[in-house]
């Protein structure tokens, strides 16, 4: 078959089939010709640049380094008042890190809750805590003054007050001596007054905190007045602006007309608490804590700083006869005299500290440290190297309880023996670790009071607070917040 294509002439062309089919391969080839002629137009002009490139590469590199030397110039130059910020700006810089936390249904749950916490004895429920009736409660006094039978009947705290200062750098109190974490504040324990300090005598002389008027931990004349005046306190602190405030509840009448309620305070925590609208009144109460705000902290680390109202509440009360610390996580929920009467009174105690909930031996708590990061593997192990030479045992139970401790919360009466045993633990965090839990045992087994500790099963201390944990990081202290 065949068809006929007319022109202007009129003249018809024949054209077959096979035809057709040629002329279709025809237009074929042209397209792939036009396609590797596109190809190699590519090719060439990558040629071309890679040409350019390695020609040029020197005089490339020159306008990049000279653009950098501008750039950097440009910098240095500005003025130091726009790289340079006022001691308020950092604060309220450091300010803006702290996000409110998001509310945790368990810590909501948890919060302000008064039922007891239970426990099975011989299958029937029993409150771990046994307080006494409300009306006793009421009706309860401070015991009268005792004779001690420990064999410590003084402590004098080793000052350098009386030796020339010379400087006038309030942050010197935060530099460290002879590679230690010693300073202004602890003075500077050798090694040889520290195995001195272990020696029981009827008059001890120990490091304990305080020891330069320029170390720092300033408080205010007003504040002063009021903690002299206080005979039991109930105390927490938060550095940094770290936790919240959480009041305490469950108190007798009685409670609250004898016992102190005290917070210690920095300037980052006023002013991260007063950012959320927690103000303190004119009369330096949030609620039913006194909120105190210490002035140049001694040590960068925030724990560090938080173990001086928690080690050294003998030092900031000298007229303080029992205290009762509780971490900042927590929430105070008992009557203070009620847990004085049936943690101390009823079982002739001068010291009471829950045992540990997941440990037993100090050695096992080094391992829960270093894999938590909660100090690192080199500081743990100088640490327990010591103790090892010391000679302390391995042993998980002492006098039939555990030998580890934890201590959010720690009830004592302030005398000679718990006083020494208090500065001597806070030494030990002082050359050692932050981690408190692993020289509290050691300190135990040099002093060998164990008889007077009453070490507390789990169940009670969680009947003592609601637990809140953490809600904020509390952030290193830089020079820039020292107080003038």
């Amino acid at each position: 078959m065949s068809s006929s294509l007319f022109n202007d002439s009129g003249v018809s062309i024949p054209i077959s089939d096979d035809d057709s089919d040629e002329l279709g391969r025809m237009r074929v080839r042209v397209r792939r010709k036009r396609k590797k002629s596109l190809h190699r137009v590519n090719n060439e002009l990558t040629r071309r640049v890679v040409r350019f490139f390695m020609k040029y590469w020197m005089v490339l590199v020159l306008v990049f380094a000279i653009g950098l030397l501008v750039f950097e110039a440009t910098r240095i130059g500005r003025k130091p008042s726009m790289i340079v910020k006022t001691e308020q700006d950092k604060v309220t810089s450091q300010l803006k890190e702290f996000k409110r936390p998001i509310p945790d249904k368990k810590s909501d749950s948890t919060l302000n809750r008064l039922d007891p916490v239970m426990k099975l004895v011989h299958g029937v429920k029993e409150p771990c805590l046994k307080m006494l009736p409300p009306d006793e409660l009421e009706n309860l006094d401070l015991p009268m003054n005792k004779e001690s039978s420990s064999p410590i009947k003084k402590v004098v705290y080793l000052s350098g007050n009386d030796r020339p200062y010379v400087g006038g750098n309030s942050t010197l109190s935060q530099q460290p001596r002879e590679g230690t974490r010693f300073n202004l504040f602890t003075g500077i324990q050798t090694f040889d007054q520290r195995e001195e300090s272990f020696k029981v005598k009827e008059t001890a002389e120990i490091h304990c905190g305080f020891y330069s008027e320029h170390g720092g931990f300033r408080i205010s004349d007003e504040d002063k007045i009021y903690m002299q005046n206080c005979k039991v306190v109930v105390s927490t602190c938060a550095f940094g602006g770290g936790d919240d405030l959480y009041q305490p509840i469950g108190m007798s009448k009685a409670s609250l007309r004898k016992v102190c309620y005290v917070a210690f305070w920095d300037e980052v925590t006023r002013a991260a608490q007063e950012s959320e609208g927690h103000n303190i009144g004119d009369d330096g109460f949030i609620g039913k804590w006194r909120i105190v705000v210490v002035k140049d902290l001694p040590f960068t680390d925030q724990r560090l700083n938080g173990k001086i109202p928690k080690m050294l509440a003998h030092r900031l009360f000298p007229q303080v006869k029992f205290s009762i610390w509780v971490d900042s996580k927590s929430q105070f929920r008992r009557d203070p005299l009620g847990v004085l009467e049936a943690l101390l009174w009823r079982t002739n105690s001068v010291l009471a500290i829950s045992e540990h909930g997941a440990r037993s031996s100090v050695y096992d708590e080094a391992k829960a440290v270093v894999r938590k990061n909660k100090a690192t593997p080199e500081e743990v192990e100088v640490q327990l190297t010591q103790y090892r030479h010391d000679g302390l045992p391995e042993d998980k139970r002492f006098n039939g309880k555990k030998a580890l401790n934890e201590a959010s919360v720690i009830v004592r009466e302030h005398w000679p023996v718990t006083n020494m045993l208090m500065c001597l633990w806070f030494n030990e965090v002082v050359r050692f670790t932050s981690r408190d839990q692993l020289s509290f045992p050691y300190v135990l087994w040099r002093l060998k009071v164990h008889e007077k500790i009453n070490m507390f099963p789990v169940c009670i201390r969680k009947d003592l607070v609601n637990t809140i944990g953490h809600v904020r990081k509390a952030k290193p202290l830089k020079s820039f917040l020292s107080a003038d």
